[in-house]
């Protein structure tokens, strides 16, 4: 296929065609109609099925009251992790939710704009969510200080600078190269980033610590696993129609990047042993979960000495209203059930 250069969508396009035989996943001829009767990337319809089924708000999600006494029994060392993850979760969410309408702007298959519609709101949700715990479960001095921690910690700003700077230069620049260095990032953010700031949240709930939080965790965590298979699939179908972007040794880079920054950030600000996260257990579970991630879009494994997941006993605590989700192998049993929905956009 020719190389064509991204074009912003025209917000309605009379001379469009949306036409499934020439629908393209970007670069396409949109009219901007959403229309759902006819779609191309039926994976885009399962996905919309369980998010939507997915919809949660932190209001419903008591017990937070009890987390605020708990968090005073933590020691001063968990105290500071809580208090960076939520900072460096919170900057992670509020950067997707400002970002998702760039990446629509260039998609040009309404089945998917719908969902990354529906990824937007769930990253509100998300940001609202770290809100509503720090407003229960810290004092009032300390919020400021965890919202603007980067503003004091190095590490912290480096990694905000660092995927920040990615979707910068595609907005200011959203050539094809631009345009691909940022869905990268978007995955990294949503299938890396988030990882071991859970896993710190999971070994305190597995020492019966911050159970509210664990558990509002665990539904951020649903959310952030479909946008993962989202943005997979994205790239996967870019391949496809577009193998001339697709550049697998800018992803195996960019992924070595985010893996070193998290280690590093991780070993930071959870310190040497933290309910049995360690700096070894750390390495081990960013390196495995890499490899996944790179599987996941058809790549070979990044570190293939690595293999084994050292944080494998906490999944028993990842899973949301009866419906079992393992999170860490990130296969969501939804999608298996959503698959068999007949034709239709509607439960």
């Amino acid at each position: 296929m020719e190389a064509q250069n991204l074009k912003r969508n025209l917000i309605f396009n009379a001379g469009g065609d949306d036409s499934l035989e020439n629908r393209r996943i970007i670069k396409g001829d949109t009219t901007g109609l959403f229309n759902l009767t006819s779609v191309k990337y039926q994976w885009a319809r399962s996905m919309y099925q369980v998010m939507i089924g997915n919809f949660w708000v932190p209001e419903k999600v008591g017990g937070l009251g009890d987390d605020a006494i708990m968090y005073k029994q933590l020691n001063p060392g968990e105290q500071r992790a809580y208090k960076g993850i939520i900072s460096f979760l919170t900057f992670l969410d509020s950067l997707q939710t400002v970002n998702l309408p760039n990446f629509s702007d260039y998609i040009t298959s309404p089945e998917v704009n719908l969902i990354l519609a529906i990824q937007s709101y769930q990253e509100a949700i998300h940001s609202q969510s770290y809100g509503t715990i720090l407003e229960t479960v810290v004092d009032a001095k300390e919020r400021e200080e965890i919202y603007y921690f980067w503003r004091d910690d190095k590490t912290l700003l480096e990694r905000n600078q660092y995927i920040g700077q990615i979707y910068q230069d595609f907005q200011d620049d959203p050539s094809d190269e631009n345009f691909f260095r940022a869905l990268i990032g978007n995955y990294l953010l949503e299938s890396l980033y988030f990882y071991n700031g859970f896993a710190f949240f999971d070994t305190l709930v597995y020492a019966s610590k911050m159970t509210a939080t664990g558990r509002m965790i665990n539904y951020i965590r649903r959310d952030e696993l479909s946008h993962v298979v989202l943005f997979a699939n994205i790239l996967k179908e870019i391949r496809k129609e577009f193998p001339e972007m697709f550049n697998a040794e800018l992803i195996r880079s960019m992924f070595k990047s985010a893996v070193e920054q998290e280690i590093s950030w991780t070993n930071h600000i959870i310190g040497s042993d933290a309910g049995g996260i360690t700096p070894v257990t750390t390495d081990q579970y960013t390196k495995w979960l890499a490899n996944e991630r790179l599987k996941r879009l058809g790549l070979d494994a990044l570190y293939p000495d690595v293999v084994n997941n050292p944080y494998k006993y906490l999944e028993a605590l990842a899973d949301n209203n009866s419906e079992r989700t393992n999170f860490f192998e990130s296969t969501v049993t939804n999608y298996t059930q959503s698959s068999s929905m007949k034709g239709t956009w509607d439960f």
